[in-house]
């Protein structure tokens, strides 16, 4: 065999490998394998993306969810003007807004430039009073934005996590125990300190009386001698 031959023969050899290692090292990416994130992310235009987007419930560890629900996400303005997001919805019940103080919102800013972690100790929060969840799994969430800064509508499938692990804290508050109304009856049913008064006075009144009476009818007649 010539040489040429030869040559020829270890560049198709050497092609082959190399086409197979290439088809291996593509066939592991994450695309390829259609491998998803635990978390959603979605953007909206150019300048807004959300990211880590999950829906998290009470402190179950598994199973089906029914009460209220918190979502968090993260959202990014890359813009040069605010963005105000204005509804989020999990599943079909719209979340309330409040601000990083727990105060009521019909809206929360996010500054241009900057970011705005939804959810969380210290954080604004979305709320649904009542959602029937599967816990582990997803639920379509959206978030709605209006102008100023870009406006539209986004729409991820969320995770459903417990309130566990690192969402510890993201979850729904538990309402506050209502106050024990036993406090107050017993203060109520104590006695005013000034009506021991009249008592002691009518004690002492009905003594004396009883004591003259005594006197009275016990002292002896006078003798008949004296006159």
């Amino acid at each position: 065999m010539s040489r040429s031959l030869r040559r020829g023969g270890l560049a198709a050899i050497a092609a082959i490998a190399i086409a197979s290692l290439s088809a291996c090292a593509a066939g592991n990416t994450a695309e390829t394998l259609e491998v998803k994130p635990d978390t959603a992310s979605a953007s909206l235009g150019s300048s807004l993306l959300l990211n880590n987007i999950v829906v998290v419930t009470g402190d179950e560890s598994s199973g089906e969810h029914t009460g209220p629900a918190n979502v968090t996400v993260n959202i990014s303005n890359n813009g040069p003007t605010e963005a105000t997001l204005k509804t989020v919805t999990i599943g079909t019940g719209t979340a309330a807004l409040t601000d990083a103080a727990g105060a009521s919102v019909d809206k929360l800013v996010i500054p241009a430039g900057g970011s705005v972690l939804l959810g969380g100790p210290g954080a604004p929060t979305a709320k649904v009073a009542s959602a029937s969840l599967q816990v582990g799994g997803f639920v379509p969430t959206s978030f709605a934005f209006v102008e100023p800064g870009e406006s539209g509508k986004v729409d991820a499938q969320a995770s459903v996590s417990p309130n566990t692990g690192v969402y510890k804290g993201f979850g729904p508050k538990a309402p506050a125990p209502a106050a024990s109304p036993s406090a107050s009856a017993s203060v109520t049913a104590l006695p005013p300190a000034a009506s021991a008064g009249p008592t002691a006075t009518g004690t002492a009144t009905a003594t004396a009386t009883a004591t003259a009476t005594a006197t009275a009818v016990g002292s002896p007649s006078p003798s008949p001698s004296a006159h």
